[in-house]
C-alpha cells in the first residue's frame, strides 16, 4: 500500500463499502424486533446478542454474492484499525447488557450508540463520510428513544430502519461511483 488512499479503496473494494455489513446487521436488528414483539423483550436481546456473532459471516457471504472479495490486500494498514474497533465494540456490549438488568428498555438505545460508535470509524475505514451521517443517526434516534420512553421492540425496529435505510443509501452511492 502507498498511502492511506489506497487502503480506503482496498476496503471499500474487498467489502463492497460496508454495504453487506450493514445489510447483515440491520437484518439481525429486525428479527431482533420482530422477536421482540412476538416472544419477548428478553428474547429480543439475547436474540440480538447471540444474531451479532453472524453478522461477519453473513456480510463475507453477501460480498461474495455482490461480487466483493471479502478480504483485504494482506498488508493493508487499515486491518489492524478495523480489528481494533471491532474489539472495542466488543468490549462494550456488556455495558449494554448490564443496563438491561437495570432497564430492558434501555438496551437497544444503549446498542445504537455503541454501534453507532463503530460506524464512525467506518469513515476512516473505508473513506466515507457517510458514515459519519450514519453513526450520527443512530446516536439522534438512540436519545430520542430513551427521551420517549419508546418500548423495547420499537427501540429494535428503529435501529433496523436506520441501518437498512443506510445499507440503502451506500448501495445506491456505490453504483453511481
Amino acid at each position: 500500500m502507498n498511502s492511506i488512499l489506497d487502503a480506503q479503496r482496498d476496503m471499500r473494494i474487498a467489502y463492497y463499502r460496508g454495504v453487506p455489513g450493514v445489510i447483515s446487521s440491520g437484518l439481525v436488528w429486525l428479527v431482533a424486533g420482530v422477536v421482540a414483539i412476538l416472544v419477548s423483550s428478553k428474547v429480543g436481546v439475547i436474540t440480538l446478542v447471540i444474531g451479532g456473532m453472524f453478522i461477519f459471516p453473513a456480510s463475507i457471504i453477501l460480498c461474495k454474492v455482490f461480487g466483493a472479495r471479502g478480504k483485504h490486500e494482506k498488508g493493508n494498514p487499515l486491518a489492524a484499525f478495523a480489528l481494533e474497533g471491532t474489539f472495542w465494540m466488543l468490549l462494550s456490549i456488556p455495558v449494554s447488557v448490564g443496563i438491561a438488568f437495570y432497564k430492558l428498555e434501555w438496551f437497544f438505545p444503549s446498542m445504537m450508540l455503541i454501534i453507532g460508535g463503530r460506524y464512525l470509524t467506518f469513515s476512516t475505514l473505508y473513506g466515507m463520510r457517510v458514515y459519519w451521517v450514519f453513526g450520527a443517526a443512530l446516536a439522534i434516534s438512540s436519545v430520542a428513544l430513551l427521551s420517549f420512553n419508546a418500548s423495547t421492540f420499537l427501540s429494535a425496529l428503529v435501529g433496523a430502519c436506520v441501518e437498512l435505510v443506510f445499507a440503502f443509501l451506500i448501495f445506491v452511492r456505490s453504483q453511481a461511483e
